[in-house]
C-alpha cells in the first residue's frame, strides 16, 4: 500500500535545494530525462547537486542487468541522464551496508555491494528496503539554483518513508494531485500544451 501523500510538504516559497528534499518538474520542462519526474536529491554542496529520478522505470529486471543480484525481480530505475551506465541504489539498511553515504533519517546511498549481494543472496532484504538506477541526475556549481529561479522545478519536503515506497509512473501527477493551488491543476495538463 502506498503511503499517504500528505507526507510531502510543498515549500513554493522556498528556491534552495538541499539533501533530503525533492525536486517535482514544472508540467512542461522540454528536457527528456526530466519531464514529469521527481527527483530525491541525496546531495547538495555549493560544488554541486546530485539525486534520483523517483518516477522512471526502465523495462529491465535488475537481476538481468547485475551479475550476483539472480532473482531480484524488481525493476531498475532511470536515475538520470548522467554515467548511464552505473548503479545506483538507496536503501534504508544503514550499516547493515558498509560505506553507505546517510541522506535523511532512514534513507542511505550506496555502500558495498558485494553486501548487498550476500544480503539478497540470504534472502535478508526485501523489496521494499531498496532501489536500484542506472544514472544519477548531476547539477555543476549554480545550475540547478538557476533552474530554480526559471521556475522549472518546485522543491517539497518529504517524509523519508515515501521515498522507498512511491515507484508508479503515476507518483508525479499523485504527488501534485495532493496540493494545492497552482500545483494541483499541474497534474491534469497534457502532456503538450498545443492538446489543450
Amino acid at each position: 500500500m502506498q503511503p499517504e501523500l500528505d507526507m510531502f510538504t510543498i515549500l513554493p516559497e522556498d528556491k534552495i535545494p538541499g539533501k533530503g528534499k525533492i525536486l517535482i518538474s514544472e508540467p512542461f520542462l522540454p528536457d527528456t530525462f526530466f519531464n514529469r519526474s521527481i527527483v530525491y536529491l541525496t546531495d547538495h554542496t555549493p560544488q554541486g547537486s546530485v539525486g534520483f529520478i523517483l518516477n522512471k522505470k526502465i523495462d529491465l529486471k535488475v537481476s538481468s542487468a547485475v551479475t550476483g543480484l539472480e532473482g531480484w525481480d524488481e525493476n531498475l530505475n532511470m536515475g538520470g541522464p548522467v554515467a548511464p551506465d552505473t548503479l545506483h541504489y538507496l536503501h534504508n539498511l544503514g550499516d547493515l551496508i558498509p560505506k553507505s553515504v546517510h541522506v535523511q533519517d532512514n534513507i542511505y546511498w550506496g555502500g558495498d555491494i558485494d553486501s548487498v549481494r550476500e544480503l539478497i543472496r540470504m534472502g535478508k532484504i526485501a523489496s521494499s528496503q531498496i532501489r536500484f538506477f542506472l544514472g544519477y541526475s548531476g547539477w555543476s556549481a549554480g545550475q540547478l539554483e538557476r533552474e530554480l529561479k526559471e521556475n522549472s522545478w518546485v522543491i517539497a519536503k518529504v517524509k523519508s518513508d515515501i521515498i522507498m515506497s512511491n515507484r508508479g509512473d503515476d507518483t508525479w501527477k499523485r504527488i501534485l494531485r495532493s496540493l494545492k493551488n497552482k500545483y494541483k491543476l499541474w497534474a491534469d495538463f497534457p502532456d503538450s500544451p498545443e492538446m489543450n
